[in-house]
């Protein structure tokens, strides 16, 4: 990893630079455009407590993804969370309570984290969680959400708090979306991005890419079907590999430079939408940004892990605080190690290394 790259400083810009798309691209929307412009002071704030925090000795990232819980109504094709057993549609009790999530979330706010991504499962199975979120006004919860259960109560929810932002999954086209999500959800997608531009509210689209749909979701056809609904957002979630079965699915090297190239094509020539990647160029990042060097993940029963690809977590928020978790033994060993910066293959190194990872949390016990 580059000694001289400053981790601090480039997330720190890359929030700012999000924030500054997403207020060009909803310059006609009086509403949305004046919530993010109160945003834009609470994350400049926000700005100055990580670098105090880095000060003192701590690295507080800038994004935390919570899967609030392990229920989802959909069985995905390849779907990566239900491959690591995270989505397993389990009892509710053995999951952490709307009070423990409202208190990391507050605990985050303290520590200066702008964005906080609701996964699952799906997210909005959790109303109170949701309900909750959108009280931190400084924090910008993007919900990725597969849409089906946004109902008129979310509907007036997301137009009182716009810091709750809908992220819709799609694929692609009505076959490609449903031949991976099931008969009749593309439809149901599409009307519910209907419903949110007629009321005049911020959304987003999350794109799993894969070797199959790679030239449709980058086509100027489908970002222009997506812009004529409303969309403001595309979140390109390359597809990662958990299965033997799964892997021709993969992009590879050539699909990612690709996909890199097309992006930067995009934000300079068509900013009426905002694009993010993930795990997006680890080249310009100095490597993986999981384990709280960018990013990490907390899942629905509270153990902090490194991101939700890589399932493995030897501190759990339900029993100490996420500053602590920050420093846990198995964050500060990959954070300090080559793992995040090694060369690999695939889109996520530490699922392609899972091996050395696994070695870590066996000699911590």
């Amino acid at each position: 990893m580059d000694e001289n790259f400053d981790i601090q400083k480039y997330l720190s810009d890359g929030v700012q630079q999000i924030v500054t798309d997403a207020i060009k691209a909803t310059i006609r929307d009086p509403r949305g455009s004046a919530f993010l412009g109160k945003f834009a002071l609470a994350s400049a704030k926000a700005t100055r407590k990580r670098v105090e925090a880095e000060q003192a000795g701590l690295h507080v990232p800038s994004y935390l993804i919570a899967s609030i819980t392990s229920n989802c109504n959909l069985h995905c094709s390849g779907c990566y969370s239900r491959a690591n057993h995270a989505t397993v549609d389990c009892k509710p009790s053995m999951q952490l309570t709307d009070e423990e999530w409202l208190r990391i979330f507050r605990e985050a706010e303290e520590l200066g984290i702008s964005f906080i991504l609701l996964a699952g499962g799906e997210p909005m199975l959790r109303r109170d969680v949701v309900v909750a979120a959108g009280s931190l006004q400084s924090i910008l919860f993007p919900i990725f959400t597969n849409g089906t259960f946004m109902d008129d109560r979310y509907m007036d929810l997301l137009d009182k708090c716009r810091n709750l932002i809908p992220v819709i999954s799609i694929e692609g086209d009505r076959e490609t979306t449903d031949s991976r999500r099931g008969e009749g959800v593309y439809d149901m997608t599409v009307s519910r991005m209907d419903e949110l531009a007629k009321r005049g509210l911020l959304y987003g689209v999350s794109v799993t890419v894969t070797k199959e749909n790679i030239g449709e979701v980058f086509s100027d056809g489908f970002l222009d079907l997506m812009r004529s609904r409303g969309c403001k957002a595309v979140f390109y979630i390359e597809f990662v590999p958990v299965t033997d079965e799964s892997t021709h699915l993969a992009p590879d090297d050539a699909d990612r430079e690709f996909m890199i190239a097309r992006i930067d094509e995009l934000r300079r020539d068509k900013q009426d939408m905002i694009y993010v990647s993930f795990p997006g160029d680890e080249k310009s990042s100095g490597g993986c940004l999981a384990a709280g060097r960018g990013f990490f993940h907390i899942n629905s029963h509270g153990g902090a892990e490194p991101c939700p690809f890589s399932p493995y977590s030897d501190i759990n928020v339900r029993d100490t605080s996420l500053r602590e978790a920050l420093g846990s033994r198995l964050f500060t060993e990959l954070r300090s190690g080559d793992i995040l910066s090694g060369e690999h293959i695939g889109g996520c190194v530490l699922h392609e290394k899972r091996d050395q990872v696994e070695q870590i949390m066996n000699s911590a016990r």
